[in-house]
């Protein structure tokens, strides 16, 4: 205590100092600085302000006044005043109108602060007033298209984003993250081809700009989303110092009476998918055999039912939106964790870096991302056989372990009445095909199949979730395009989600998409007795649709080809009677069937963790298989160039090889456990 006092005592003796030297007009910018930094660090913010608002006072013809109000609010942000930074930028910025981290700043707190009008004002007058390029002005005019186009997007003012955006590409086409948010506005516009380079773009610079999330709904090539992946991984988490690595030994447990402590890295424990996914699955939990942690990592809620069930359901609730990563990681380490699982993967507001300084003996990849993480700290997968039969075990560098079904479902979950077609917006007599898929996951080969389909047979409709006005027009236009008349496309409405289940239930037949197939929203359909029908491909994604209807227990759903898949379609709505056995089957599992069995799927959960646990004892944690994923990377994106939307997976496999093969009498290639085995 004393030394606090000391320490306290020192601090306030050098304010009082300060100060006075202030109001003296004695204290230079540079010991303001020096003085406020080291109040800072020791906690006392409040003093540090209080130091920056006197100089700013007593030096008001001071012509660095501006960095002072931009350090202030600095200063400000750190104590949470947002009203006061805001303040503090707005005069940093009228006294140098050219200081482009005043601007961006002041943008960021606008928006931090639910003013996103003014924030993109903010950025648009930097962005008009840098029309002159010099090397510092193109980057604070990179960042603040950049903001401007996200917060855009963030709104859903998808084309104006995309112009901003765009931008920014063309004035960095070797920088990657406007680009990334760019093919994502497309994707969700369904503006078919979404590659549309430039003089300025080349076509590789916008490949190489796919984050790995998007690029499932972009191609099914497994071998290469698990090398985008790796690509990702390292810069996104960058460098690690080795001083920060935690790595905890595993602490013994197999056959004791202690529990195994499981931790939960998510921002989805909330109304989301994931968050529904899970509620059920951590309630089940047995808290004999384990002790629940869950770290929420997402935006902050109230009134949030959803994760107000999972913090009453989970044994410890930990919110570590405000901690650093590295905290975070310290945090999972105190807490003893014995299998840590990532629930974002490549998601929003993922936090990657948390497992890259490895808090936990094991690290695992579960239920929130479809597809490998691809990095050197997680070592297991879970997933289940038809997600990832063995011979496909090659597209992950983890450890696959399985479930029964990788889609858990929330038994609970609350159903509106179930309302009339016309209640519904549809018609009373026609063949209603549906999908409810985000407009993203629909490319140009998929709804060409769909529009056969319609084509076929006459009188049906598509009923899609709609999404903005622009994109509905845009889809009706395109199906004039294609022959059919704009009104066979309605679409759906946002609802709450309860009405939203009930009314799954009207349509007569689900066409999923592909290669991105319909994950919760398949689970959703089958459990409302929508039958679905789904093409499999190679990948995590577009497999997953094809687990939920083998674990609903109508495998006759699942096609292998785009013909079959379009033929079945077309006799499904020739032949009513055969689709209601389809349904009949639905209703008859619907309680017995593996996809509504959460009890045995948490059952196996336990297993598998504590199977980890046990290899970790023995020293048997699995090592991520990393090699050769650059080389694989380079094949793939000059495969990805001319885009292959479906082929057979001996097809796939033989194109890779060739082209290894090509390569490797040019350069030799180390063997690796994939294309390019021992035996090649």
């Amino acid at each position: 205590m004393v030394m606090h006092n000391t320490f306290a005592s020192a601090h306030q003796s050098m304010l009082a100092a300060a100060i006075e030297r202030a109001r003296q007009q004695q204290l230079s910018l540079l010991e303001l600085f020096q003085i406020a930094e080291e109040l800072n660090a020791g906690g006392s913010g409040a003093a540090a302000a209080k130091l920056y608002s006197t100089w700013i006072a007593y030096n008001d013809n001071s012509p660095v006044l501006h960095l002072a109000y931009f350090n202030y609010s600095v200063t400000l942000r750190g104590l949470d005043d947002l009203s006061g930074a805001i303040n503090a930028l707005q005069a940093s910025v009228k006294i140098a109108p050219q200081m482009g981290q005043a601007r961006i700043n002041l943008g960021r707190t606008y928006e931090d602060s639910g003013l996103n009008a003014q924030a993109v004002q903010q950025w648009q007058q930097y962005v008009a007033a840098t029309q002159d390029i010099t090397p510092e002005k193109i980057g604070y005019r990179l960042m603040a298209l950049q903001h401007i186009g996200r917060v855009m997007e963030s709104v859903g003012l998808l084309e104006d984003a995309e112009a901003i955006l765009w931008q920014a590409v063309e004035l960095r086409p070797d920088r990657t993250e406007a680009a990334q948010h760019w093919l994502s506005t497309r994707q969700h516009q369904c503006k078919w081809p979404i590659l549309t380079p430039s003089e300025y773009v080349a076509n590789r610079q916008l490949l190489e700009a796919f984050s790995p999330l998007p690029l499932a709904c972009y191609t099914d090539d497994p071998i290469f989303q698990m090398a985008k992946a790796y690509r990702y991984n390292k810069h996104l988490v960058g460098r690690v110092h080795a001083r920060d690595i935690l790595q905890p030994s595993p602490r013994p447990k197999t056959g004791t009476k202690s529990r195994l402590r499981i931790g939960y890295v998510s921002s989805d424990l909330r109304d989301h998918a994931v968050g529904f996914a899970l509620s059920e699955v951590l309630e089940l939990h047995d808290k004999e055999s384990v002790e629940v942690f869950a770290y929420y990592c997402g935006e902050a809620r109230t009134g949030d039912v959803t994760q107000t069930r999972i913090q009453a359901a989970v044994d410890h609730w930990h919110d570590i939106g405000a901690l650093s990563d590295l905290d975070a990681a310290k945090q999972i380490l105190a807490d003893e964790i014995d299998i840590l699982v990532d629930v974002n993967g490549y998601t929003k507001h993922a936090r990657t870096k948390i497992f890259a300084y490895r808090p936990a003996p094991v690290i695992v990849n579960f239920c929130g991302y479809p597809g490998t993480m691809a990095s050197p700290v997680h070592q297991y997968i879970i997933a289940d056989a038809q997600i990832i039969p063995p011979e496909n075990e090659l597209y992950y560098t983890e450890k696959v372990l399985r479930i029964p079904c990788n889609q858990p479902v929330d038994r609970k979950r609350k159903i509106a009445n179930k309302p009339t077609r016309q209640e519904a917006g549809l018609p009373d007599d026609a063949f209603v095909f549906a999908c409810f898929n985000g407009s993203q996951k629909t490319t140009a080969a998929c709804f060409s199949r769909w529009m056969a389909i319609l084509a076929a047979v006459p009188g049906s409709v598509l009923w899609l979730l709609g999404a903005s006005e622009p994109v509905n027009q845009r889809l009706r236009q395109l199906a004039i395009d294609h022959g059919v008349d704009a009104d066979r496309l309605i679409f759906a409405p946002k609802a709450p989600n309860a009405f939203h289940l009930a009314r799954i239930g009207v349509a007569d037949l689900f066409l999923d998409t592909f290669p991105y197939g319909a994950h919760s929203t398949a689970a959703d359909a089958v459990t409302m007795g929508l039958p679905v029908l789904t093409l499999r491909g190679k990948g995590f994604a577009s497999r997953f649709c094809s687990s939920i209807l083998s674990a609903a227990g109508i495998p006759e759903m699942i096609c292998d080809t785009p013909d079959a898949y379009v033929a079945k379609a077309i006799a499904y709505a020739r032949d009513p009677e055969s689709l209601l056995s389809v349904r009949q089957s639905l209703q008859a599992q619907r309680e017995t069937c593996a996809l509504r069995d959460i009890p045995a799927l948490v059952r196996r959960l336990e297993e598998l963790y504590w199977q980890m646990q046990g290899e970790g004892e023995r020293g048997e944690i699995p090592v991520p298989r990393l090699d050769n994923l650059d080389i694989y990377y380079e094949v793939g994106v000059e495969f990805l160039s001319e885009p292959i939307e479906f082929e057979t997976e001996a097809s796939y496999r033989e194109r890779y090889r060739q082209e290894l093969a090509q390569r490797h009498a040019y350069a030799p290639i180390a063997r690796d456990t994939r294309f390019w085995t021992e035996n090649d």
